[in-house]
């Protein structure tokens, strides 16, 4: 593990594990989370022979806490900072939540002109918009992210709290299995993080429209979501990122929700190994 600076000074924290010439994987977290969020995906591949890469997004996890750039442009720079110090070359990316919006705008902006991305995974991803839109009706109102900024400010402790043992993994439903160590964990990944970057990053994660970023991918892209996904609502996320994309291929998971890749990645894992593989 190590930092890589960026050109406006921000160190961008990242984990690089296991053989230097295997195809790498790198893994783009969602909100308010860190590279942690993946460790039981870097734990599966770097045991089936790939090197695996995952970096913590400005003013999250052990990334510096800066005032300025939470904006999707500035993710998907400081992603293409790590790749290029590390000289990784046909690189899968895969994305979660909104790390799903970084892969998008890395992959269409610097992944694929510079020749560096073989293929892409949109995990519970935010793509096209979240935001209810003339473009996109079926979005959510202003409110529910006005909602969430709110919380940010007011009481985020309790806010994650909340949002991990509810709807992130779907402890809410009936019959649900609740980790208490998972919503820890989401916890402490999210109160590391700087309370500036959270507030701002929402607007990133609800407002960017990435419809252009999902027309210009050409690589194979793999868009996984659970029909039950209370934070990222499948209808006017996976469903429509799926038919912007050249090379898109849509799996849906019935009943999983929107942490699927924790509280699911017994089926997950084997099904992204199988499209790497392919």
């Amino acid at each position: 593990m190590g930092y890589v600076k960026t050109k406006d000074g921000t160190e961008i924290f990242y984990k690089d594990w296991g053989p230097k010439d295997a195809q790498p994987i790198m893994f783009h977290h969602g909100w308010p989370l860190s590279s942690d969020d993946w460790d039981a995906q870097m734990l599966f591949f770097v045991a089936n022979g790939y090197r695996v890469v995952a970096h913590d997004r400005r003013g999250h996890g052990r990334s510096t806490q800066v005032s300025e750039g939470h904006d999707m442009d500035h993710y998907a720079a400081d992603a293409f900072a790590v790749v290029e110090h590390l000289d990784l070359k046909k690189a899968v990316h895969i994305g979660h939540s909104t790390g799903g919006g970084e892969v998008t705008r890395y992959v269409a902006r610097h992944g694929e002109p510079s020749g560096r991305v073989a293929k892409a995974v949109l995990v519970s991803a935010v793509p096209p918009i979240m935001l209810a839109t003339k473009a996109y009706p079926g979005g959510l109102p202003i409110e529910v992210f006005d909602g969430f900024r709110k919380g940010v400010a007011d009481n985020r402790a309790q806010m994650y709290l909340d949002v991990a043992s509810g709807p992130f993994y779907g402890f809410n439903r009936d019959g649900a299995k609740v980790y208490p160590g998972v919503i820890q964990n989401w916890w402490r990944q999210g109160m590391i993080g700087s309370a500036k970057a959270h507030y701002d990053g929402i607007k990133a994660f609800s407002e960017t429209d990435q419809t252009e970023d999902l027309k210009a991918i050409s690589v194979p892209t793999l868009v996984m979501h659970g029909d039950d996904d209370q934070i990222v609502p499948i209808s006017n996320s996976a469903l429509l990122s799926s038919k912007l994309l050249k090379n898109g291929t849509l799996k849906v998971y019935k009943g999983y929700p929107h942490g699927m890749l924790t509280t699911h990645a017994d089926v997950i894992n084997p099904d992204l190994l199988a499209f790497i593989k392919a």
